[in-house]
Formats: structure tokens, sequence, C-alpha cells
């Protein structure tokens, strides 16, 4: 049996303490990731093993009706109810798919500039379905589809630009409190009426 992997064997290995410490902490860590990972597995498998149940119970069904095609007089209702499983999956497969393009599209309008208020409604009036990905799962044409919203929208596009206000008269330069300081007490009397004035 392999030794377990601890402070006291890392320190017979002679690593340093705090170092053994690092190593025992981030061995933890890869083992609670693995262990997170194998329950999920584990939970997928065990769905995918009921699925497979139904499926091999469906399959019996078939053959079973099949070979009492004439006898069977439940055979319509085993067709109805398959295709009815059938389109179940598909309907399953289209909201995910539909789900999926709803947030990338979402990511678009935010990436354009369009108004967080504003994206669910645009939303409601786009062909999301025209969307499109490619083999690494991110959206075909992205930089068009950008450019496209950022002109069809533009009117919920958000402008941060602050613009300073103009002055016709702007104010002139005063002196500085540290340039009073470098002044007699008699120009600095002076300095100060005409500040006032």
């Amino acid at each position: 049996m392999a030794e377990k992997l601890s402070r006291n064997f890392l320190s017979a290995l002679g690593i340093e303490e705090d170092k053994a410490t690092v190593i025992v902490e981030r061995h933890r860590e890869i083992v609670d990731e693995i262990t997170t990972e194998r329950d999920t597995l584990k939970e997928k498998a065990d769905q995918l093993a009921e699925v497979q149940k139904q499926l091999n119970k469906y399959k019996k069904a078939e053959e079973e009706a099949e070979k009492n095609a004439e006898k069977d007089p439940y055979k319509v209702k085993y067709e109805a109810i398959k295709e009815e499983f059938e389109n179940y999956k598909k309907d399953i497969q289209n909201k995910e798919i539909t789900a999926k393009k709803t947030e990338a599209y979402k990511k678009l309008l935010k990436d354009a500039g369009v108004s967080e208020k504003r994206i669910e409604a645009v939303l409601k009036v786009s062909n999301i379905d025209s969307l499109e990905f490619d083999d690494e799962g991110k959206v075909k044409e992205a930089d068009k589809l950008t450019e496209s919203i950022k002109t069809e929208w533009s009117d919920f596009i958000q402008t941060d630009k602050v613009e300073g206000a103009t002055t016709a008269n702007p104010p002139t330069t005063t002196k500085t409190a540290q340039d009073l300081g470098k002044l007699s007490m008699a120009d600095y009397i002076k300095a100060r009426k005409t500040m006032n004035d």
C-alpha cells in the first residue's frame, strides 16, 4: 500500500516544513477537485443508467410489438408514446440550444454597448435562431454581428463620453497660496485687496 502524502512523509524526504505545508494543501485541493468531478460523473452515470433502462424497456416493447403485430392492439398506442418521447427529447435539445444562443447574443449586445435596460427588449425582436457556433463553441462572425448590432441598435447604445462645459469668459489666473507666501507683508496685503475686489 502506498504511503499517505503527509507533512511527516515530506519531512522524511528532506523537504522544508513550509514547502511541505504548501504541497500538502495543494494535494488536498486537487483531491477535492477530483472527488467533486468523480461525484458529478457518478451522478450523470446513474442518470444515464436510468435512461438506458427506459430505452431497453422501449426496445423490448417494440420487439414484442413486432412479434405480435397482428395480435397486439396496443401497437398504435406504443408508436404514439414512442413518437411523444422522441419529440420530448428534441424539445429539450432545442431549449438548450436556444438558451445557449440567447446567452451568446446577450454577450454580443453587451460588447456592442447596448444599454442593460434595453437588452431584453432587443432580444424579443431579434432572430437569435440564425446565430451559428463554430467548432470551439464561439459565435461565427462575431465581429460582423457586433458591428451590425451597433448599426441596427445605435439608439440603445450608451455613450459614456463626457464633454466639459464651454465658458465664454474663462477665469483669470490667480496667485496661489505658495506664491503669496513669497511676498513681503506690504505686497501681500496689496495682493489680498486685489483678489477681494
